[in-house]
């Protein structure tokens, strides 16, 4: 850590960070809020910006509130617990409009209500870590530290449902009895609508007292009617298998809205927020508007969590996806809900979608994209006056990429942005989740006016990139005349102090001469002895 310095806090960046200016630098200091005044200390310098962490609050912001969690800014899990609630939903507004506005040259025409929901335990899904420390004494369970991979020393956590976070201290007891206590590095949960499952990453087999150990403590801690199931992982999350009991209910969560019960595996990817996921769903199919007759595509469709709620209004539902496990059990969350004679489904690198691939789906009325963090460029990119859908929403996790995938749409494509809106899916985080609807307006651009556009675009970025070099150059060349006139007054200065001393040193010689002499003259003046 460098020396504390004091910085006033201009905004929030997309990780939480409180944003200021210092000497004309962008300092990103965790911890701190907009208008405040704090010092901090920088853990991490670059030429163009720092990284820090605000040490004292001398000036705090309105938006400030007291962390429920004793484990806050130790553990890495949460990094707005410190922010008010309502302010974290208008934060994660303005950095989706910020990015609309800054990356993709756009502005929806509507912004929709935030959806936000329960504050606290609302985390249905989790990865633990769980690590052997003999200088803690035992076994630590829970989410890394900032910036770190050490374990946090958590007893409890406030973004799970209670009765998980009241696990954490049995589970650490448990661990510790267990023959492979070193060798079980992840617990994975589960919490579905009849049934929670901790999924234990066995690195190694476990005994038959190992056994005797996992199901005690799962008889310990079910709820009546509302089992704690046991499941081994001990490869990849494709090998996790139930131990104990062997009877409890499917893994499921529920769309109320639409009659739909979606039975999944623990490791398989799904919404952590089931509230939340519920209301994101029913406003992203009321933006899409299926009709029975219509042909609607869902791409990144996962194990259907929006195909089968479209499927229920009669339309037929193409999914597709680039995971074969996930494809598997969207076919059978469709006969589980009988909905199989309105959906396909399709395994697909999505990544990859080329004009000719896109075409060869056949036409589409709409289209649902829910892509990973990486956005839906190349599949945004393939559509054509021919192939492009009416409507398309799209459900983003990623503002930035959002942005990106909006600005070819509406500039490219012939799409206007109608509404744009976040869900606040991850409450304490800074994760930005959102629901965005376009609507086809006007002709997609010809490969001329693409060209034209994209040459445009380069020569605008090559004129930036000159700007940005003559300015560097220009920052070098005061920064060299500067060093150099500061060598110069120091050379100036040394000279001067070297030319002092030397007239000082020779004034002092003059003067031992001219005492010399004195002496000499008194001593031949005085009588001379017979």
């Amino acid at each position: 850590m460098t020396q504390q310095q004091l910085a006033h806090i201009e905004s929030l960046d997309h990780e939480g960070r409180g944003v200021a200016h210092v000497e004309g630098k962008t300092i990103f200091i965790e911890g701190a809020l907009p208008y405040e005044t704090v010092s901090y200390s920088s853990f991490r310098k670059k030429p163009s910006y720092e990284s820090a962490v605000a040490v004292d609050i001398i000036k705090d912001s309105y938006m400030r509130a007291t962390p429920a969690c004793p484990h806050f800014g130790v553990c890495g899990g949460c990094s707005m617990q410190h922010v008010e609630f309502s302010a974290q939903v208008a934060i994660k507004q303005r950095v989706l409009e910020d990015n609309l506005s800054r990356l993709g040259k756009v502005r929806p025409q509507v912004v929709m209500p935030p959806i936000a929901g329960p504050a606290w335990g609302y985390r249905h899904r989790a990865r633990l870590s769980a690590r052997l420390v003999e200088k803690k004494g035992g076994v630590l369970v829970g989410f890394h530290e900032k910036r770190s991979s050490f374990i946090a020393d958590m007893r409890e956590c406030h973004v799970l449902p209670k009765h998980i976070s009241d696990l954490i201290v049995p589970l650490r007891e448990m661990i510790i009895k267990l023959s492979i206590n070193n060798r079980m590095p992840q617990v994975e949960v589960a919490v579905g609508a009849e049934v929670d499952i901790l999924v234990f990453r066995n690195m190694d087999a476990i005994t038959d007292a190992d056994f005797d150990i996992l199901k005690k403590f799962s008889d310990q801690h079910s709820q009546p009617k509302r089992p704690l199931q046991i499941w081994l992982q001990p490869k990849g999350p494709e090998t996790c298998y139930p131990i104990y009991p062997l009877d409890a209910p499917k893994l499921t969560y529920r769309l109320r809205d639409f009659s739909v019960e979606m039975p999944y595996y623990p490791t398989e990817f799904t919404q952590v927020n089931p509230e939340i996921n519920n209301v994101m769903v029913s406003r992203a199919l009321r933006l899409l508007e299926p009709k029975a007759g219509e042909r609607i595509a869902d791409m990144f469709c996962g194990i259907g969590n929006f195909t089968l709620p479209i499927a229920r209004s009669g339309a037929d539902v193409h999914g597709m996806e680039g995971s074969e496990a996930l494809v598997k059990r969207a076919v059978e969350n469709a006969t589980h809900n009988q909905l199989q004679h309105k959906v396909s489904y399709e395994m697909a690198n999505l990544f990859e979608v080329t004009e000719e691939s896109f075409a060869a789906l056949g036409k589409f009325d709409k289209m649902l994209i829910d892509p990973p963090r990486d956005g839906a460029i190349q599949l945004v990119k393939a559509i054509t006056e021919e192939t492009a859908p009416q409507r398309i929403v799209y459900v983003s996790c990623n503002p930035s990429t959002l942005a990106r995938d909006a600005g070819v749409l509406v500039h490219t494509k012939g799409y206007t942005l109608k509404s744009a809106g976040i869900v606040n899916m991850f409450p304490h985080t800074a994760h930005v989740e959102s629901v965005a609807w376009f609507e086809k307006t006007g002709p997609c651009k010809t490969k001329a006016e693409l060209e034209a556009m994209e040459a445009e675009e380069e020569a605008q970025r090559a004129a930036a990139r000159e700007i940005a070099i003559a300015a560097r150059l220009e920052r070098e060349a005061t920064l060299a005349e500067q060093q150099a006139a500061e060598k110069a007054e120091r050379l100036a200065a040394k000279a001067a102090r070297t030319a002092e001393f030397h007239a000082r040193t020779q004034a002092n010689a003059d003067k031992r001469a001219a005492y010399e002499a004195r002496q000499a003259e008194a001593g031949s003046s005085e009588p001379q002895g017979e």
